[in-house]
């Protein structure tokens, strides 16, 4: 193994046993579904709609949702044609709202990159961190902020919001970003954006999430425990993982 992603080792901490099936034996398990599908069109739409003012958000989405669907039917994935249709209602308030929710939010900023790769040392390790920062940008107090776009359907919940292991990701977004860039951690914070598919309004949400000396230091623990396990080649099934999982009950995991 050359690297990991914070999505590896999520999956690792799920279940050891699932993180085996899919990125040791490389068994194809979760094919995508319309939510991801819908997901992937949202994302393309911020990512080139902040590089370019004159986009056609509308045109784009359809033309990307139209490629995953496509992609889709291509693994023999079932497409539920009625919440494919909902989805193309759907789509609209957010493509509309993204940028204006994030000028408001951030009062003034500057695009520093979108859908930036991370590829950085693992102190410790002969192995690198992995991963795409949706965006950063820049505000007039010199400080840089990361957000990473969660495309949803209502929004999220407090405890959710809260979650440490899903925080963690933009904890160690930070951390290798800053690494790699040479900019002291206290100048960089982090952020979710949920783009909400069923939302009756506010169908963009910002919101920071704090990521200081404590939560740093328990997410590189997070990181170096389940790198150190996975080239021990521990893979325990965590039986308490199994709801919602795709190998569950089949060939690979009973």
């Amino acid at each position: 193994m050359s690297h990991v992603s914070y999505s590896e080792i999520k999956i690792w901490h799920e279940c050891p046993y699932k993180h085996k099936l899919q990125y040791i034996d490389r068994i194809a398990g979760f094919k995508g579904n319309l939510h991801t599908a819908f997901g992937t069109a949202i994302h393309s739409v911020c990512e080139h709609g902040l590089l370019d003012e004159n986009l056609d958000r509308d045109a784009h989405f359809l033309e990307e949702f139209a490629k995953e669907v496509a992609s889709l039917e291509e693994k023999e994935v079932v497409i539920e044609l009625d919440l494919k249709e909902q989805m193309m209602g759907q789509y609209k308030p957010i493509v509309d709202s993204f940028r204006d929710e994030l000028d408001n939010y951030f009062e003034e900023c500057e695009v520093v990159a979108t859908e930036e790769k991370l590829y950085e040392d693992i102190e410790g390790e002969d192995m690198k961190f992995k991963g795409f920062i949706d965006l950063v940008v820049k505000t007039p107090d010199g400080k840089y902020h990361i957000l990473d776009w969660k495309t949803c359907s209502w929004g999220w919940d407090a405890r959710k919001k809260a979650d440490k292991i899903i925080n963690y990701q933009l904890t160690l977004y930070k951390f290798f970003w800053a690494k790699k860039h040479g900019v002291p951690l206290d100048m960089v914070e982090t952020h979710f954006g949920l783009l909400k598919r069923t939302a009756k309004k506010n169908n963009t949400e910002i919101f920071r999430v704090t990521s200081g000396k404590i939560k740093m230091k328990n997410a590189l623990t997070f990181l170096d425990k389940a790198v150190k396990n996975i080239k021990r080649k521990l893979t325990i099934k965590n039986r308490l993982s199994c709801k919602g999982c795709a190998f569950y009950k089949t060939e690979h995991c009973r």
